[in-house]
């Protein structure tokens, strides 16, 4: 069988494929390349960026394994996938501590005021007295929308770190943890924290807009390491701005790359920001690349 890796993946899974008896083009092709080039493969391999479309799909006439490599499949015309009779593939597990700890490492910015003072001890500054409020979180309440593997990643740490942790998703009934599963609107109202481990629904929009905010209490500190979209953009900005939301911690946005629109978000001084590497560390990549690899050679059998 023929397989285009379009976004790259780990030597380690390129190795398996290849040793499987599979030709292999490791290369990268624009949106117009791609179309010309997919009739000759039998499976895509793709991360966040190369989209999958229903163009791409009606011109892979081979098509037979679409890959994934990691949680959402926000790139890749599913249904359509589907309806052709293609199976799409991902890795929901492979990723999920490294998202975790990205979680975990926003709170603890936003609550040391970490991302000001790096930024402000190197322009010559000592601001040791206007950092001095920062806050723990031993103690505190901490909500997850959404507990799957990675929702189930930042519990174990919040759990280690002294926090309770209680959490809302209409999809899960029990919980193997020291979790508190809540109604959404029980969630908004207790929580200090609230981390998103949730899908994008475009369909349904933003799972927190003003409606959600406004039944949060007054400070809460909101993170989104999930899908840019499932927190509305302006309607956190407006309610940090009016103190509502006290500090936030963001790691995807409505646009990626952020357009200037978005620039004063991300230079909000409560709010902490990285460029969507939840899943960006060495060992998640060859976690990924191992296990979308040897998903595909299962697939093709």
């Amino acid at each position: 069988m023929k397989i285009l890796i379009s976004d790259g993946i780990e030597s380690a899974g390129e190795k398996i494929l290849k040793d499987a008896g599979h030709e292999v083009v490791n290369q990268k092709f624009t949106p117009e390349e791609l179309l010309q080039k997919i009739p000759d493969f039998d499976c895509i391999m793709v991360r966040s960026a190369t989209k999958v479309t229903k163009e791409v799909l009606e011109a892979g006439k081979k098509l037979k394994v679409i890959a994934r490599g990691g949680v959402g499949l926000d790139n890749i015309d599913v249904a359509y996938a589907k309806e052709k009779g293609i199976k799409v593939l991902n890795t929901p597990g492979a990723s999920s501590i490294s998202v975790a700890e990205l979680a975990v490492a926003h709170m603890f910015t936003v609550c040391r005021f970490l991302n000001l003072s790096n930024t402000e001890m190197r322009m010559g500054k000592w601001p040791k007295k206007e950092y001095s409020k920062g806050l723990e979180l031993t103690g505190k309440t901490l909500g997850l929308m959404g507990i799957g593997n990675i929702g189930k990643e930042v519990a174990k740490r919040a759990i280690g770190l002294g926090m309770t942790v209680i959490a809302f998703d209409p999809y899960v009934t029990t919980v193997d943890l020291d979790v508190k599963l809540v109604s959404k609107d029980e969630l908004l109202a207790k929580s200090d924290f609230i981390s998103m481990h949730m899908p994008f629904i475009k369909s349904e929009g933003p799972a927190i807009a003003a409606t959600e905010i406004a039944k949060m209490k007054k400070g809460v500190i909101l993170i989104n390491c999930a899908r840019g979209g499932v927190i509305s953009e302006k309607d956190l900005l407006d309610a940090l701005n009016n103190g509502k939301v006290s500090a936030a911690g963001i790691d995807v946005f409505e646009t990626e790359p952020p357009s200037e629109a978005q620039k004063e978000l991300i230079n909000h001084p409560r709010v902490s920001v990285t460029p969507h590497i939840g899943a960006s560390t060495e060992e998640a990549q060859l976690r990924v690349g191992v296990e979308i690899a040897e998903k595909v050679v299962d697939a093709l059998k």
